[in-house]
């Protein structure tokens, strides 16, 4: 096979035609290349070990993972009520912008650290607050 600059591949190779079918038997094959055969279909099994255990290491969550996803929810609740503050002060309430704060209350918590927690907490409560005060009220 050869490659071009151009991205083309073009074979080299002869299709063995009608004229030339009895004329070699089987083509020669080094022993190396049999070989290469055997070796590349173990190597292939290695490798999907070595992927399936750099995806399980992957999914495990480090530490600062739980604090990053509990700040990241924070700063998401925050934002939904600076939207419902500004709705407020243009004097129409966005039905999307509550449902979400709902989906943003309804995500699941996770524990990190006692005073993120609570901050976390305020947060919601704040939130839970502001949207009773428009007729919304959530389940815990």
């Amino acid at each position: 096979m050869r490659i071009d600059g151009t991205g083309r591949i073009h074979s080299t190779n002869r299709q063995a035609g009608p004229a030339r079918a009895g004329a070699g038997g089987e083509a020669f094959r080094p022993e190396a290349e049999r070989m290469a055969v055997r070796s590349h279909a173990a190597g292939a099994s290695v490798a999907a070990a070595g992927i399936d255990a750099l995806l399980a290491l992957q999914a495990v969550d480090d530490a600062t993972t739980g604090r990053r996803k509990a700040v990241r929810r924070g700063n998401q609740l925050l934002d939904a009520l600076e939207d419902m503050q500004t709705d407020l002060l243009l004097g129409r309430v966005g039905e999307g912008r509550l449902n979400r704060a709902v989906a943003l209350l309804r995500q699941a918590k996770t524990a990190t650290e006692p005073g993120l927690d609570a901050l976390l907490a305020d947060i919601e409560l704040r939130v839970r607050v502001e949207l009773a005060k428009l007729g919304q009220y959530p389940a815990l």
